[in-house]
């Protein structure tokens, strides 16, 4: 996965509640080889960037690297476990490795640190509104057993409420929880911020951890977000289906439309995965229907030379093709029109009108990939993000979240996280490697 660093400089310090006094209950080590797994130090770091420039001397340009707080258990914690009341929240759409994230941070809390009184919040921050119909499930290692080996999550999800912060805080207060994990994407760690926010303005000591939830992979500071891994693994048999298709009919066309309403990193890596795949149209990459370098043009070609084509589409791409619905969902995003039908109706007037007969087969799986358990790279993936965020809260940390960084566990101040999104380079090496493979033109866009 290709993880582009911000060249701008930002405040990496995680704010705390006060300062750890109470001994870990996790026995672990402080001295160097003595075959022990050792505690992480406050002051241990790792660099944000990593790349490094010659001149033309063949000397390393030195420059002020940023640095990053590395994440996992401490020798000493801020909360003692018997007073703790922890709450764990899922919320926004579900994705792979939900449930495998609540059942790693239950089982860290009960076995490692002695922590009896786990709550679910039931369908996200609107479980926590006043006048909420869902009661919280008791959770403990029976409940969560087995959990990681279903779709989606136990807990429910769902949009919105997150804006409610004095309500939800009056209820977190009421409740007498002083540790809240949050699970979910860019709204619900602005949510999160917010509430942090207003926990600090009440002169409370309740931390809230994020472990940051995107199956587009489009967060930044996240080198890969949780579930990505498995939704690229079920999206290629949807590629591989489109493809057998097209080449059993008579000038078929597969077209597959999957997740990526900003950043089109599943259908980059999927058409990666399957070889199969001839155009794959992104967000980032712009593209013209008609005219001589447009895509129906460049479709036209490849149905004359090679009688078949393949067509991945991510959801956000060409939404300046299409009418705007106008609408947003409960967490404030736009409601986009859908590309998949609007491209397989165009194709299909663009080829009668042609005079060339095809057979166009449109497949979306999108709800079928986002309910799929995680495969076991996400699942090992959300065990140690599930249990970082643990070590994180008993340390008093708050308003951060849990990320993979240049291959190390780190927090990420939410503040900085929700600050930009990431989105596919169009110039660097996984768009070179995509066109490569499909090799599409790098622009069906024409000139003005």
């Amino acid at each position: 996965m290709e993880f582009q660093a911000s060249k701008k400089k930002h405040d990496f310090t995680i704010p705390t509640l006060g300062e750890p006094k109470i001994l870990s209950p996790i026995r672990m080590s402080t001295a160097a080889d003595d075959g022990l797994a050792d505690y992480v130090s406050e002051s241990k770091r790792v660099y944000y960037g990593i790349d490094a420039w010659i001149n033309e001397k063949g000397e390393e340009v030195m420059e002020h690297h940023e640095v990053v707080e590395v994440a996992g258990p401490r020798e000493k914690i801020y909360f003692n476990p018997a007073h703790v009341h922890a709450a764990i929240a899922t919320c926004g759409g579900i994705c792979p490795g939900l449930n495998n994230v609540i059942r790693a941070v239950v089982r860290c809390f009960w076995y490692r640190y002695g922590v009896r009184r786990i709550s679910g919040i039931r369908f996200g921050y609107r479980g926590l509104l006043e006048n909420s119909p869902y009661p919280l499930m008791t959770l403990d290692p029976d409940v969560v057993d087995d959990i990681q080996e279903k779709g989606g999550s136990i807990l429910g999800s769902s949009r919105g409420g997150g804006d409610r912060v004095e309500e939800i805080v009056d209820s977190l207060e009421r409740l007498n929880i002083n540790i809240l994990i949050t699970i979910g994407g860019d709204g619900t760690l602005r949510g999160a911020l917010e509430l942090g926010d207003e926990i600090k303005k009440r002169g409370l000591k309740i931390a809230v951890i994020g472990v940051p939830k995107t199956i587009d992979n489009d967060l930044s500071f996240i080198q890969l977000s949780f579930g990505f891994d498995t939704a690229v693994t079920n999206a290629v048999p949807s590629v591989r289906g489109a493809h057998t298709e097209a080449k059993a009919s008579i000038n078929g066309i597969g077209l597959v439309k999957v997740m990526g309403r900003e950043s089109g990193f599943i259908a980059a890596n999927t058409a990666l995965a399957q070889s199969d795949v001839n155009f794959c149209l992104i967000p980032e990459n712009p593209f013209d229907l008609h005219g001589p370098k447009g895509l129906l043009a460049n479709l036209r070609k490849r149905i004359l030379e090679r009688g078949h084509a393949v067509i991945l589409v991510a959801e956000g791409a060409g939404q300046d093709l299409v009418s705007q619905t106008g609408e947003k969902d409960a967490s404030g995003n736009v409601k986009f029109s859908d590309i998949g039908i609007f491209l397989k109706d165009a194709i299909r007037d663009f080829f009668k009108k042609e005079g060339i007969e095809t057979s166009v087969k449109y497949i979306d799986p999108s709800y079928i990939i986002r309910s799929a358990p995680a495969n076991p790279n996400d699942s090992i993936y959300c065990s140690r993000l599930g249990a970082h965020a643990v070590h994180a809260a008993m340390a008093g940390k708050t308003q951060a979240l849990i990320s993979l960084l240049n291959n190390k566990f780190v927090h990420i101040p939410i503040k900085v996280a929700v600050y930009e999104r990431n989105h596919v380079n169009i110039e660097g090496s996984l768009w070179r490697d995509v066109l490569e493979n499909t090799r599409q033109p790098a622009s069906m866009k024409n000139p003005l």
